[in-house]
């Protein structure tokens, strides 16, 4: 699964255009780079700007974007509504699908000590990337701005992390920068029967964290309640990492909760919906739907979708596709303008159009690739697409099980064999490419030259890494093939009895994909170098094959004996 992070730096220019687009031109021009948005403020004189890719990808962006706006900004006539303290004031890397903020962190700092140290620009680690609790908050980090940095930067106590500790011309330039690993932020609005921005104000105080401040006599009026240190006391709201306000948008002639949800770990979009519309119906109001402003990972999306259909004790083991529908529908996003999940989902967004992979093509497509005079794809990709097939089928008869009238009390049991159905075929789909780029990774490394020795020994050591590679990939399309006939087996003997004969051709795929990758990794052992690593994985796949065929006898025992005729 591809690794996918958002970068948003805060550039200190939102009035000269040309500026702004030599920045974003060096960020865009990193292969592999998606850039999602660029929004310039005139007061402020701040640009926000946007992008996603893989980690390695993103921070080798984000470098060229600092150093650009390092050699284009001069701090020294900055000025503009914003706190600021640099020509990049901010940059946090944010995870957004299959990574961790452990790993977050780690490319931030690595990107924090490159810039430091290769341009010499002070650097603080902010949010999570901070190493110590003080440098946390980034409005430690960037206190009394630019105007404040000669001193601070030679001071023991803010002191950069990385870069220059001292004041010279080119940081008067530059000034410092913030980098960090941070949540993703959804910027997410909720939309009311009401026009009244206060009662979508009270409802907005109900539910933010930081809730409203406490008064004798009740929540409007009254004098405020202060503690022993002066402070106002305050009433927290329901969600944590959520910030709110009510407002009324005369476009739509309609009040809305606007709401920044910090950590949608914490409090997702679904859950913010729902306590919204609780606190809405307690008031005499009504949640008429909500919006999604700028772009969303897909998990997000996902874990809505579900959320909802678990409430209505549907299966989730259903495509991504049609638990997107649910979640839009469900969280009414489609009310105010159409939700395009191509335009609003990161991860499709990255994606696009991706003709060149087999698995994004039409079946017909597929065959005629196949059929043609190249040797890939070919049995391997083959092998797991019937894989997938089979994966697909047990994943059918899970979700007509969980459907079927008067089974509705096991809807969470076949729930469960979907959800397992539907892993095995997204990673053999998966599997479909990774086959036929194995191939070509052998045919690269035969096409290397060999003409001294040290070119014949690093010719051969490629043969041999690309082989290796290239058994290793069937033998993950065995174990997937196993474990989707586990899927099989389970509906055979207890799914829908009107599918049982679907469950045995899923078998019967499954099973040929079992068979098919076996023999894709003993073709490419016959002459492999490595004997330990050739009897390993012999004994290994020997062992997958034995499975699968006394696998598949028991599955299509159960199936001949329920539609014996």
């Amino acid at each position: 699964m591809k690794k996918i992070i958002e970068c948003v730096p805060n550039f200190s220019e939102g009035r000269d255009k040309e500026v702004i687009k030599q920045i974003t031109e060096i960020i865009e021009g990193v292969p592999g780079i998606k850039l999602l948005d660029v929004d310039p403020g005139e007061a402020t004189n701040r640009t926000v700007v946007t992008f996603v890719g893989s980690p390695e990808d993103v921070i080798e962006a984000a470098f060229r974007g600092i150093e650009k706006a390092a050699a284009v900004i001069d701090m020294k006539s900055h000025k503009g509504e914003h706190p600021r303290f640099g020509a990049t004031d901010v940059c946090p890397l944010v995870p957004v699908a299959n990574i961790t903020m452990e790993e977050t962190v780690e490319y931030a700092q690595k990107l924090a000590e490159r810039v430091g140290r290769e341009l010499n620009i002070p650097i603080y680690c902010y949010e999570f990337a901070a190493r110590s609790e003080a440098r946390r908050s980034l409005a430690n980090c960037r206190s009394g701005e630019y105007e404040a940095l000669r001193e601070r930067i030679s001071s023991e106590e803010w002191k950069p992390d990385f870069g220059p500790a001292e004041w010279n011309a080119q940081v008067a330039t530059t000034g410092a920068t913030a980098i960090g690993a941070r949540n993703f932020l959804v910027a997410y609005n909720i939309n009311l029967n009401t026009t009244s921005t206060r009662r979508a104000n009270a409802i907005a105080f109900d539910v933010r964290e930081a809730g409203r401040v406490k008064r004798e006599g009740g929540p409007v009026s009254g004098k405020i309640v202060k503690d022993e240190n002066g402070e106002p006391v305050r009433i927290p709201g329901t969600l944590k990492k959520v910030r709110a306000i009510g407002w009324y948008i005369k476009e739509y002639g309609v009040a809305q909760i606007s709401m920044n949800l910090t950590d949608i770990t914490v409090t997702p979009v679904h859950v913010a919906f729902d306590e919204v519309c609780e606190k809405a119906r307690e008031r005499g109001i009504r949640v008429t739907g909500s919006e999604l402003v700028g772009v969303v990972p897909l998990n997000a999306m996902l874990e809505a979708g579900k959320y909802f259909l678990q409430k209505q004790e549907r299966s989730t083991g259903i495509p991504d596709n049609e638990i997107i529908k649910i979640a839009v529908k469900s969280l009414g996003l489609d009310e105010l303008t159409p939700f395009d999940p191509q335009k609003k989902i990161i991860e499709y967004l990255m994606e696009g159009e991706n003709n060149d992979l087999l698995v994004n093509k039409t079946l017909a497509g597929f065959v005629e690739e196949t059929a043609s005079e190249s040797p890939a794809p070919g049995g391997g990709s083959v092998s797991a697409y019937a894989g997938a097939m089979g994966a697909a089928l047990g994943t059918m008869v899970a979700n007509l099980s969980a459907h079927k009238r008067g089974w509705d009390s096991r809807w969470e049991e076949f729930s469960v064999w979907a959800e397992k159905g539907k892993y095995y075929y997204n990673e053999l789909l998966g599997s479909v490419d990774e086959d036929t780029e194995a191939f070509n990774k052998i045919m690269e490394a035969f096409s290397l030259p060999k003409s001294s020795e040290t070119e014949k020994k690093e010719r051969q050591d490629a043969i041999n890494k690309a082989t290796k590679n290239a058994v290793l990939v069937p033998l993950k399309v065995m174990k997937l093939a196993l474990g989707v006939m586990e899927v099989m087996k389970a509906m055979a003997e207890t799914g829908n009895p009107n599918s049982v004969s679907d469950a045995g051709v899923g078998a019967i795929c499954a099973r040929a994909a079992v068979e098919g990758a076996f023999l894709n990794v003993k073709i490419n052992l016959v002459d492999f170098y490595d004997g330990d690593f050739k009897q390993k994985m012999l004994s290994e796949t020997n062992s997958i094959y034995a499975d699968a065929q006394e696998i598949e006898d028991a599955i299509l025992k159960v199936v001949n004996d329920k539609i014996e005729v």
